[in-house]
């Protein structure tokens, strides 16, 4: 076997490429999207997204004083559900107020979201998924949508998920999946590579990176194989919850 064959290699889309690179690659593709990229959710999912996202944040269920990492946030789409989650809850029974702490690796991403605006509840951070900037055992919960499937090395992204928990923390994970059905998965590729790759180009004026984004989800893990990664990085009782037939899905478990 060559040198080159034993090397660890990263996914990039449909391509293997080095692992040094794929954070370039990545960081550039987000760069070019960042601008439109909430825009493009709406009109690639025809809005249910929303709706995926809506029900993730009720079973996250926020509370008042509770430290929450969203997890390659980018534009903090999650993050102000979660403030104004924790705030009506503070409303109710009061209570210290929630921290929401948003971390991306794309400062592009995180200064479109800044230039939104934000609830007072949000703290936006430039960061690492596999090396976060944040002490051992320090938040309440972890979520992460849409973005594991990005990061170079899954699993010790998970590894980072469990340790910035403290033990008995929340853990979700949103991301594209499987559906459950051969007819559905035949018909959502059809979608996916036909017409969103389109919408990137009308929209963005940037096909390859919408071509990257649909060949990463068929790259990521499979619901029960991304629950056996779960498990391995040390969260117990690793399920999950399909959206949609299994196009998404809600992965769920709890810091060891």
């Amino acid at each position: 076997m060559t040198q080159s064959a034993r090397e660890p290699r990263a996914t990039f889309g449909f391509k293997d490429v080095d692992p040094a690179d794929k954070p370039g690659l990545v960081r550039g593709v987000f760069d070019r999207v960042a601008k439109r990229y909430d825009l493009m959710n709406d009109l690639m999912s025809g809005g249910v997204h929303r709706l995926w996202k809506d029900a993730a944040a009720a079973r996250l269920n926020p509370q008042p004083g509770e430290r929450i990492i969203d997890c390659a946030g980018g534009t903090g789409d999650m993050a102000r559900r979660f403030a104004r989650m924790a705030r009506a809850a503070q409303a109710r029974r009061g209570g210290p107020d929630a921290e929401i702490l948003v971390v991306d690796y794309n400062a592009e991403m995180i200064a479109a979201g800044v230039e939104r605006g934000g609830e007072p509840e949000i703290c936006w951070s430039v960061g690492d998924a596999q090396r976060l900037p944040l002490p051992d055992a320090c938040a309440d919960a972890y979520v992460i949508s849409f973005g594991i499937r990005n990061v170079t090395d899954i699993q010790a992204a998970l590894g980072e998920a469990r340790r910035v928990l403290k033990p008995g923390g929340r853990f979700l994970c949103l991301e594209f999946s499987r559906p459950v059905t051969e007819a559905l998965q035949k018909a959502y590729d059809a979608y996916s590579f036909n017409v969103i790759p389109t919408i990137g180009q009308w929209v963005v004026k940037d096909r390859e990176s919408y071509q990257y984004l649909v060949e990463s989800i068929r790259r990521f893990p499979d619901q029960a194989r991304f629950a056996e990664m779960m498990g391995k990085a040390g969260f117990v009782r690793a399920g999950w919850t399909n959206f949609t037939g299994g196009v998404a899905a809600l992965h769920h478990g709890w810091a060891a």
